[in-house]
C-alpha cells in the first residue's frame, strides 16, 4: 500500500478584534517594515470601521537615527489622515544614554560589563522606543476618559524573518509589564510572517514613500548604527554617515569596550575610510529590485 503525504499550509494566526479595541498605536520608525505594517493595518481598521482609533507614533533617536526619519514617518501618517505622535527619552538620546550607562557601572565596580546594547542586553529599545510609548498611551487614555480599562492594541512592525529571535516571537501577547488597572495592552506584530517582498509590495500599493537610505544599500532603517546589524550594513552606514560614524568610534575608545562582539567601530570606521564615502541616493532602486527579485 502507497501512503501519500498530504501538505497542509499553516493557517495564518487570528486577527485581534479591532472592533473591540479602544486604542490602535502603531509604532512607525519610518522603515519598510513599520511602513508596511501602516497600511496592513490601515486596510484592516477601515474594513472594521475603527480608521479614527489609529494613532502614529514616532520615537525620536535623535542624531543616531537617520536624516529625515522623523518627517518621513509624519509624512506616512499624514498620507491616512492619521494623528501623529513624537515622542523621545527626556534623558537624552542612545549616545546619552551608552555614556551615562557606562559611568553607572563603573561607579558599582564593574569594570567588565560593556555599557553598549546587545541582543541580550536591549534596554536600548526599553529606554529609548518602549517607555516613551507607554507614557504617550497613557495621555491616550486619559483623554478617552472611560469608565473600564481601555483596551489598547500597540502594534510593531517586527518580521521573523530578520531574527531568530523574533521568528520566536508570537504574533499576539499581553504586555504584562505596560498594562494597568486603567488599560490592558496588547501587543500585536500585525507582519510578523511576511517575506521581504510582501513588504515591498504593500510599500508599492500604498505608494507612500521608503527612507533613501534603502537604495543607498542599507537593509534595515533602525539607529543609523544597529549593534544587530551586519558588518556589510555598518560599513555601508558609516560611508554614507561619516562624522556620525566618527563620534562612535569617539565614544568605543572612551568605553573601552568594543561597539559589538568581534566587531568594533575601529574596524568599521577603517574599512569604510578606504571604501570611500557615499552620497544618500532616492532612485527607486531598492523597491525596483525587490519587486523583481
Amino acid at each position: 500500500m502507497t501512503l501519500q503525504m498530504e501538505l497542509f499550509t499553516p493557517e495564518p494566526p487570528p486577527l485581534p478584534d479591532l472592533a473591540e479595541t479602544d486604542l490602535l498605536i502603531a509604532n512607525s520608525s519610518a522603515g519598510k517594515d513599520s511602513q508596511a505594517m501602516l497600511h496592513h493595518l490601515v486596510q484592516l481598521a477601515d474594513m472594521a470601521g475603527v480608521l479614527d482609533r489609529v494613532h502614529v507614533v514616532h520615537c525620536d533617536l535623535g542624531d543616531v537615527e537617520w536624516p529625515g526619519t522623523r518627517e518621513l514617518a509624519e509624512a506616512q501618517a499624514r498620507h491616512y489622515g492619521l494623528p501623529f505622535h513624537v515622542v523621545h527619552r527626556p534623558q537624552g538620546d542612545l549616545l546619552t544614554q551608552i555614556a551615562d550607562r557606562h559611568r553607572d557601572l563603573r561607579a558599582r565596580g564593574d569594570t567588565t560589563t560593556p555599557a553598549w546594547p546587545s541582543s541580550s542586553a536591549r534596554y536600548c529599545t526599553s529606554g529609548q522606543k518602549r517607555g516613551p510609548v507607554r507614557v504617550l498611551i497613557t495621555k491616550l487614555v486619559t483623554r478617552l476618559d472611560l469608565a473600564r480599562p481601555a483596551r489598547v492594541l500597540n502594534c510593531l512592525g517586527l518580521r521573523a524573518a530578520e531574527s531568530a529571535a523574533r521568528a520566536r516571537r508570537p504574533d499576539i501577547a499581553l504586555d504584562e509589564g505596560g498594562s494597568s488597572g486603567r488599560r490592558t495592552i496588547t501587543t500585536w506584530l500585525p507582519i510578523l510572517r511576511w517575506s521581504d517582498r510582501q513588504v515591498w509590495q504593500a510599500i508599492a500599493d500604498a505608494g507612500t514613500p521608503y527612507h533613501p537610505a534603502y537604495d543607498s544599500g542599507m537593509r534595515r532603517l533602525s539607529c543609523t548604527f544597529c549593534v544587530l546589524a551586519d558588518e556589510t550594513s555598518l560599513i555601508t552606514a558609516a560611508r554614507l554617515r561619516p562624522q556620525l560614524a566618527e563620534r562612535y568610534l569617539a565614544l568605543e575608545e572612551e568605553l573601552g569596550h568594543t561597539f559589538k562582539h568581534g566587531l568594533s567601530m575601529a574596524q568599521i570606521v577603517a574599512r569604510a575610510r578606504r571604501l570611500g564615502p557615499l552620497p544618500l541616493r532616492a532612485d527607486g532602486s531598492a523597491l525596483r529590485m525587490a519587486l523583481a527579485a
